[in-house]
């Protein structure tokens, strides 16, 4: 799935109800649980604390949605999926509906949970914050580095060549780290590394209201870190040129540098500049409470408790925003650090 992600497919936005209905939805979001096993300092989702999750059961009454859509990527997310009780009966299902599973983790109960992952899951992207002590610090969690890749090396066991990537959140903790996070992903034995700029602006991951100023300053740049972070990313694509090449680092020097440019627009030294983005034509973000989102960052416009996954997808209002936004414009998408660019794989001739 990781490969797919990287390519504009469609001009979205035509007006008209009947031109912003989704008759194929390539990749479907799942939170399928609540907490989380790691207290990470730019994140919320560790304080919930009713530990809620999707039930497989429930979730059962989507497979004709997910059989009509055509859903060809489900990624389980959280909170830390791994939590999840009944995992494999809900594996099974999107397994028998023909999509590939990613799992979104933060690698401690890898171990653990190794036969399950083995058995179900098509591709693994575990959470590096840096090289091993910066990582421990980010998770709050002692030896949490450690954890993680002896949980790599138990999947990877069973089932030999899992593809386990990277991804690493940008911050005032690890913005010096580019470097040594590569060579930490290398010792980890992953197959790729990614790099995004922390979310400083928006109510996802579990905030109820914005982050305030403190709060933000705790995780944002001030501009000599700014500073040092573009040197860190021009040494980063001197020093590691051929793992920009061969994408074990899998942005471009382009999307590397937009990371800094993310932090300067938080300043106010550049205005907010929006990617290009498709999610809201492409995918959907389903939480525990059925709640259904465009993407992580924008408002629910159905709820997949109340109604069928297609119903919900293409509810009034949620056809309603598709027909209206601009991503170019629209103010969360214009501070979005976490944007969807899917280009469906080519036809198979016959």
């Amino acid at each position: 799935m990781a490969s797919e992600l990287v390519a504009i497919t469609t001009q979205p936005g035509n007006s008209g109800s009947e031109a912003e209905k989704i008759t194929q939805l390539p990749i479907l979001l799942l939170h399928v649980h609540e907490n989380c096993n790691c207290r990470c300092q730019m994140c919320d989702i560790w304080q919930r604390r009713d530990g809620r999750e999707l039930s497989a059961a429930d979730f059962e009454r989507h497979r004709d949605s997910l059989l009509r859509l055509g859903v060809r990527n489900v990624v389980l997310t959280g909170g830390e999926p791994l939590l999840h009780r009944d995992l494999s009966r809900l594996c099974l299902l999107i397994r028998e509906c023909g999509a590939r599973i990613t799992l979104l983790t933060t690698g401690l109960l890898l171990a653990k949970r190794a036969s399950i992952v083995a058995e179900y899951i098509d591709e693994v992207i575990v959470s590096l914050d840096g090289p091993e002590e910066v990582h421990d610090r980010v998770r709050r969690v002692s030896g949490a580095f450690r954890i993680m890749g002896e949980g790599i090396a138990a999947v990877r066991l069973e089932k030999p060549g899992m593809p386990v990537h990277g991804r690493t959140t940008v911050q005032k903790a690890n913005h010096r780290r580019l470097r040594s996070t590569v060579h930490a992903a290398r010792l980890l034995g992953l197959d790729s590394i990614s790099f995004l700029a922390a979310d400083l602006t928006s109510q996802a991951f579990n905030r109820e209201l914005i982050w305030p100023q403190e709060r933000q300053n705790q995780i944002a740049l001030m501009e000599e870190e700014i500073d040092a972070l573009e040197q860190e990313i021009d040494l980063l694509t001197r020093e590691h040129a051929e793992d920009l090449r061969s994408k074990f680092i899998a942005e471009s020097e382009t999307r590397l540098r937009q990371i800094a440019r993310r932090f300067r627009e938080h300043l106010g030294q550049l205005p907010p500049l929006a990617p290009v983005c498709n999610a809201p034509w492409v995918s959907a973000v389903v939480e525990v409470d059925g709640s259904v989102r465009p993407c992580f960052f924008h408002q629910s416009v159905g709820n997949a408790n109340t109604a069928t996954l297609d119903e919900a997808i293409n509810s009034g209002e949620a056809r309603q925003f598709r027909a209206t936004l601009n991503v170019s414009e629209n103010p969360i998408c214009r501070r979005c650090v976490c944007s969807l660019n899917y280009k469906p794989p080519p036809a198979r001739s016959t």
